[in-house]
C-alpha cells in the first residue's frame, strides 16, 4: 500500500528551480515561487533558483551544471513545453538525459486531464537523468506546478514514500560508471 512509513526518516534533498522564460523576473515568477514554496514547505533546500530565457543552449548549459553540482540532488524546470516556436525546453534538456523517465510523462498527464481535460495534450512534460541527478521538466503554469509537485514529486521524493521512492535508489544512479 502506497504511504508514508513512518519510522524512516526524512531525507532532504537538493533541488534547483529554473524558470524559463522570456519575460518573467523572480519578482512575478509565480510557478517559480509555487515550487520553492513546496519544496521548502516539505523540508527540501531550494540549493539554486534563477530564470532563462527560451534559448535552447542556454537551458542546457544551466541544468548540465546544476547536475555537475554535489549539493544538487534534483532539477525543476517550468516553462517552454508547449508547441510555440520558443517552447524549447524538451529541446533543450532531453539530450541531456541518460535515462529517460517517461513514466513521469504519463503520470503528469494524467493528473492534468483530471483538471483541464484534454488541453494536457499542449504540454510536454518530461523527466530523467543525468548525471546522477533527476531532471524534471515541467510546464509554465503555477497549476501545472501544483500539480507535478503535489501529485508526483512530493511522494517520489519522500525517502518515507512506499512502497518505493527516488531517493532509495539515487546511490545507484551512477553504478554504470563503476569499474569492476
Amino acid at each position: 500500500m502506497a504511504g508514508i512509513d513512518e519510522t524512516k526518516p526524512f531525507v532532504p534533498l537538493g533541488i534547483a528551480v529554473l524558470t524559463v522564460s522570456d519575460t518573467r523576473t523572480l519578482a512575478d515568477d509565480r510557478s517559480g515561487d509555487t515550487l520553492a514554496a513546496r519544496i521548502t514547505d516539505a523540508g527540501h533546500r531550494l540549493e539554486a533558483r534563477t530564470i532563462v530565457p527560451d534559448d535552447k543552449e542556454k537551458i542546457a548549459a544551466q541544468v548540465k551544471a546544476w547536475t555537475l553540482a554535489d549539493a544538487i540532488d534534483v532539477v525543476i524546470t517550468t516553462g517552454g513545453t508547449g508547441f510555440t516556436g520558443r517552447d524549447v525546453t524538451p529541446e533543450a534538456v532531453e539530450p541531456l538525459f541518460e535515462k529517460r523517465m517517461d513514466g513521469f510523462s504519463a503520470v503528469f498527464h494524467r493528473i492534468s486531464y483530471e483538471k483541464i481535460g484534454t488541453s494536457t495534450i499542449q504540454s510536454r512534460a518530461t523527466g530523467g537523468v543525468a548525471n546522477s541527478t533527476f531532471i524534471f521538466v515541467l510546464p509554465g503554469s503555477p497549476g501545472a506546478c501544483r500539480d507535478a509537485w503535489d501529485g508526483i514529486l512530493k511522494q517520489q521524493l519522500d525517502y518515507r514514500h512506499m512502497p518505493c521512492n527516488f531517493v532509495e535508489i539515487m546511490p545507484r544512479l551512477d553504478e554504470h560508471l563503476k569499474r569492476g
